[in-house]
């Protein structure tokens, strides 16, 4: 059998053959496929072939992992040929008899790690040939600068025989991928609102068009990239987010009908394009980050090492196919992120949160906090807010939950949003937002600032770090104090994570209802929990007293939740009803919940205020519960505590 190894995150692959249908793996030398690693057992498992079917059989004490699936120790899992079998740090890929269908994503990331490579050799020339760290240093890309580095990439390229016959195949391939892209950032520039002030192919300001640009060859390439956008034939693209996907998705079928039709120099002059304007990027701008940070489809962006970036796309974390050159350059695009919004990273400050211009949130971390080299994650926000109608027609919340939260809303309930890291707790925050009232007067207080509220009266407040002197800081509990001195009709905190609890919930327990924020936790009840918990560290209060405190304050909790496949949902509202007076625990009462594994289903109770809600006009049962849909106002109400007892529980309300 035919066994592809690699290290993960190399390029490098090395082809095993292995006789027979059997073979061994682990680290000890007897082994036919030896696994040099401490972390691998000295004989793992065994690999069995039987025609185009294979079983692994995990003799070792760490798991296995064969494509998404863990193979726990002692335990077999039978897989195709061309599956992916993980023994950290290793991937193997066993081959199939039959010829195996690479797919597009593997060309793709193969072809970006060959043309890293060769800008990694060309950066290395240019340094024994240009101070480059001068031209970082001053961050000024100016004309001279520019050009006198597009000559040099120009030359060291005819030196390296980038061009050469020899490599003619290989050509054919990148640009086939550097077409793509340009069409990905033509369609971004387009949309901007600066399009239209520069007749260049992308966006001004940038290192897009080469200084050295030939007119003749531009109008060539805007010519056969005009051809490939009318050939893709959009679909129900309204946005630029659908369009971009409809280009990455269809690129690679039209570009076949093109490639006949590019001569030598345009091919070449395409690609040479490309190679200056990564450079330039890495010189002075933001490097392989340049593209990632304005594509719309991408969410997160995870600088996990100089050789992996991830990115996240409509939910689903992937590996981005490129990278840093080195752990220099990775460090120094850090410090040109940070310094744009007055911020420094250096070794007496490792770790920085900041936040970029268009309102994206970054954090970066550096040695020596980050041992395995600079870390760097971006969490980026669409230019278009999510409304309550998307997320309905997203499928996060069904209609009736939605007017119900609109409804709660309008009538100054406390509304806290709970759920995990990237859940969408925000999205749903700022979407609820819009019911309230635009005469209301809001003062919002996050720590970077990612809300956008449509009303006009709205004020933003956000969190200060401290100078070098340690001086200067201003938290958000300071913010909170503050704010119930502006004379706030709603408060809207984006973050409660310590202190400034207590004050959110006494502002909330003193005039200011409405107020809204969220927190981190996994289920209403736990949002209890760590209400308790957070509200412990600003002051030693009796549990009760924070129980009555919380209950008083609260109205409603809404539960987002990321499922496996990175749809976010609405999985519970529920209720923050009382105390128990014998227990000392708050009684929760589910109004909403996501008991079929699917969608959000009312629970056929009604909160403790929905008189109000239908009196004042907020809202219609039918629209809560659906018309013609019986309710059964009789079953026991779904209640739930914080800790509840093991001998019953509280009086239940019916409605």
């Amino acid at each position: 059998m035919k066994v592809w190894l690699n290290k993960i995150n190399d390029s490098r692959r090395t082809l095993i053959e292995v006789p027979g249908i059997e073979a061994t793996l682990g680290r000890d030398p007897t082994n036919q496929i030896v696994l040099e690693s401490p972390l691998v057992s000295r004989r793992h498992a065994v690999v069995r072939r039987a025609g185009e079917q294979y079983t692994l059989e995990n003799l070792g004490l760490n798991s296995c992992q064969v494509g998404d699936i863990n193979v726990p120790s002692g335990q077999s899992l039978s897989f195709e040929a061309g599956a992916v079998v993980r023994i950290w740090p290793y991937s193997l890929t066993f081959e199939s008899e039959t010829i195996r269908q690479v797919s597009r994503d593997e060309i793709e990331k193969h072809l970006r790690s060959i043309l890293c490579d060769l800008e990694l050799r060309i950066h290395r020339k240019l340094l024994e040939r240009l101070d480059l760290f001068d031209m970082q240093g001053s961050r000024q890309a100016d004309r001279e600068s520019i050009l006198l580095l597009e000559n040099n990439i120009q030359d060291i390229c005819r030196e390296l025989n980038v061009f050469g016959p020899e490599n003619e195949p290989l050509l054919d391939e990148l640009v086939g991928l550097i077409f793509r892209d340009l069409l990905v950032n033509q369609i971004i520039m387009e949309s901007s609102p600066s399009h239209g002030a520069t007749p260049s192919l992308l966006a001004p300001n940038e290192f897009d068009i080469p200084a050295t640009l030939i007119p003749e060859r531009e109008t060539e390439l805007r010519h056969v990239l005009d051809f490939m956008l009318q050939r893709i034939e959009f679909h129900h693209a309204s946005d630029v987010t659908t369009r971009v996907r409809q280009i990455e998705a269809r690129a690679a079928d039209v570009f076949p009908v093109v490639r006949p039709h590019l001569h030598r120099e345009l091919r070449s002059y395409a690609i040479l394009r490309a190679i200056k304007k990564d450079l330039k990027d890495i010189v002075f701008g933001f490097g392989p980050l340049q593209d990632l940070l304005r594509a719309p489809t991408i969410t997160e962006i995870m600088v996990v090492a100089s050789d992996q970036i991830y990115v996240e796309r409509d939910g689903v974390i992937e590996r981005s196919g490129r990278r840093f050159i080195s752990d220099q350059v990775t460090e120094s695009v850090i410090e040109r992120i940070v310094a744009q919004v007055g911020r420094r990273i250096d070794k007496s400050q490792p770790l920085v949160d900041a936040r970029l211009p268009d309102g994206s949130r970054v954090n970066a971390i550096i040695p020596p906090l980050a041992i395995s080299g600079p870390c760097l994650t971006v969490r980026r926000f669409p230019a278009k807010r999510l409304s309550v109608d998307d997320l309905i027609h997203l499928g996060s919340i069904t209609t009736a939950a939605a007017a119900f939260l609109g409804a709660a809303v309008q009538n100054h309930r406390n509304l806290l949003i709970g759920g995990g890291t990237g859940s969408g707790k925000t999205t749903l925050l700022n979407a609820l937002s819009s019911f309230i009232p635009p005469k209301e007067r809001i003062v919002t207080i996050e720590d970077t600032s990612e809300l956008r509220l449509h009303q006009e009266h709205v004020v933003t407040l956000e969190t200060k770090m401290a100078n070098v002197e340690g001086q200067g800081a201003y938290t958000t509990r300071d913010l909170v104090r503050n704010a119930l001195r502006m004379r706030p009709d709603r408060l809207i905190v984006g973050e409660c994570r310590g202190p400034e609890v207590l004050d959110m919930l006494q502002a909330m327990n003193t005039g200011h209802d409405g107020s809204m924020t969220t927190l981190h936790a996994n289920s209403s009840a736990e949002v209890i929990e760590r209400l308790e918990l957070l509200v412990l560290t600003a002051a030693e209060l009796p549990l009760k007293a924070i129980h009555r405190q919380i209950a008083s304050a609260l109205d409603l909790i809404v539960q987002i939740t990321r499922l496996p496949s990175g749809r976010r949902v609405v999985s519970q509202i529920s209720e923050v009803v009382r105390v128990d007076e014998e227990t000392g625990n708050v009684v929760i009462a589910d109004i909403f919940n996501f008991r079929d594994g699917r969608s959000l289903q009312p629970t056929g109770f009604l909160p403790t205020f929905m008189d109000e809600l239908v009196g004042q006009g907020f809202l219609e049962l039918r629209a809560l519960y659906g018309e013609g849909e019986v309710m059964d106002f009789t079953s026991p109400m779904p209640v739930s505590t914080a800790s509840w007892p093991a001998d019953g529980g509280p009086s239940r309300t019916r409605v």
